[in-house]
């Protein structure tokens, strides 16, 4: 007779993905990665759409894809045209479904800043064939996020500047108050489909200016009041 792992699994359980917290030795568990699509109008020009008319829509990147600010990323598979998006990212430090506009900044724990890395060419395909982004979007290593920082020491940002550079020109450069579809917004909004609970981050979409990263090259951005994330791929 086979002998269970002493975990209680058959085979070994994944690591739990996490981020750190500045100033806090704990770290903040992983559990869903949500992420808003064209929530900048600019962006959404760019992209070919019309950002008046159209409500929020998500896709989800899995956990397992974060990698901490500093880290050296290689080159994904199967694409030509690797992109940047910068993004705040809410953590939900409280669950709940169906929240009101009104008291859904009560369930952010903190804000971080990530990049919502993209296989353009693989996404695009999978618009054209009407078929999912999960190719485009979920792979390996495509949400580097930075530390987390508490709202309790921040408060909730509702605007500043939301950059990104490579190599040192800027690229992206905009303000939260450009969002479409503000912080409060997105948290009911998302909890009408799905429960939100500890641990969920909420990527909110990126500004305009979006486009290719090269192997050899950084990466850098922040966030004003949040923070900045560093990423080299090679």
């Amino acid at each position: 007779m086979t002998s269970q792992p002493e975990s209680g699994f058959v085979i070994p359980p994944p690591e739990q993905a996490s981020l750190p917290v500045e100033g806090e030795t704990g770290r903040f568990p992983v559990r869903r990665i949500y992420c808003v699509g064209r929530n900048y109008a600019a962006h959404a020009r760019e992209m070919g759409h019309d950002p008046d008319r159209e409500p929020p829509f998500f896709f989800l990147k899995p956990a397992d894809a974060i990698v901490p600010s500093g880290s050296r990323v290689p080159y994904p598979p199967l694409t030509r045209d690797l992109q940047y998006e910068i993004e705040l990212v809410a953590a939900i430090g409280k669950g709940g479904a169906d929240i009101p506009a009104a008291q859904a900044l009560d369930h952010v724990y903190g804000y971080c800043v990530g990049i919502d890395m993209t296989r353009r060419d693989l996404q695009g395909e999978a618009k054209k064939l009407g078929r999912p982004w999960d190719w485009g979007k979920g792979f390996d290593n495509s949400a580097p996020m930075g530390a987390i920082r508490k709202a309790s020491d921040i408060g909730h940002p509702a605007e500043g500047r939301i950059w990104l550079a490579v190599d040192g020109e800027m690229k992206q450069d905009g303000n939260l108050n450009e969002l479409i579809w503000p912080m409060p917004e997105i948290i009911a909004f998302a909890s009408r489909s799905m429960r939100l609970e500890p641990g969920d981050l909420i990527m909110t979409g990126t500004p305009a200016g979006v486009g290719p990263v090269k192997a050899g090259q950084n990466i850098t951005g922040g966030v004003d009041d949040v923070g900045e994330i560093k990423l080299a791929i090679f």
